[in-house]
């Protein structure tokens, strides 16, 4: 990928600022990545006033990850529910 493929941009993550150098096809999925994880560390936040700033990015990570862990599980299985409705209906037209 050539450097002018890419741009550099700021995103703002709590009370820190990230600099990345990223491709620009994909700058909208960081900023919206960026704003999920805002969104979901200010969650936290109101329900653990009393936490560390570390603790509610250990919250905020582990449910993003766990989001992503489904979401590849449900992408796994769509290769097998699709087999196994062509072998339902391969079953039903044989036994009518």
């Amino acid at each position: 990928m050539l450097m002018s493929d890419k741009q550099h941009i700021n995103l703002h993550l709590d009370a820190h600022t990230v600099g990345l150098d990223v491709p620009r096809d994909m700058e909208p999925n960081y900023r919206k990545a960026a704003e999920l994880l805002n969104k979901r560390y200010q969650y936290y936040l109101k329900l653990r006033p009393n936490a560390s700033a570390e603790q509610l990015w250990m919250y905020t990570a582990l449910e993003v990850a766990v989001a992503l862990q489904s979401d590849a599980r449900e992408k796994s299985l769509v290769p097998v529910e699709k087999e196994i409705k062509e072998l339902n209906e391969l079953i039903k037209k044989e036994l009518t």
